[in-house]
């Protein structure tokens, strides 16, 4: 089902969960590219807890949910992605890797930050979407 063909009531769980997301950036402060620096630089762990607590409640839930619930809320079934690696994968992750390490900027945080004021974060999301533009010319 396409972005367009969702129902009313899925448009406003992925809006209350957009808004949840870039909250829980905010509040982390993950949408200051300065504390994602410091966190690389090995400075600062805060990061660390937020990273690994998003990671135990992602795991609960993609372990628990199907057998809690039976179906999706609001879906027909739960989908799986499998996970294909290949060159073009480890280049991407190595690219978006060096990219995130050397600004500290990464593109949910670059755009929660927006919604804080930091508009410096434009440059930041003009480089994403430059790079996203040239890797989609290239894989044509």
């Amino acid at each position: 089902m396409s972005a367009a063909g969702l129902r009313p009531q899925a448009w406003l769980a992925v809006l209350a969960c957009g808004a949840l997301f870039g909250f829980g950036l905010s509040l982390s402060t993950m949408v200051r590219p300065e504390v994602v620096l410091s966190f690389l630089r090995l400075q600062d762990f805060g990061l660390m807890l937020v990273m690994g607590g998003a990671v135990v409640v992602t795991l609960l839930a993609y372990l628990l949910a199907p057998r809690l619930l039976g179906r999706p809320l609001l879906g027909e079934r739960f989908h799986t992605h499998v996970s294909l690696w290949n060159r073009d994968t480890l280049l991407g992750a190595a690219l978006f890797g060096a990219g995130w390490g050397l600004s500290g900027v990464c593109p949910g945080p670059a755009i929660a930050g927006l919604g804080t004021g930091n508009t410096d974060l434009l440059w930041a999301l003009g480089g994403i979407a430059l790079g996203a533009l040239l890797q989609g010319w290239r894989a044509r």
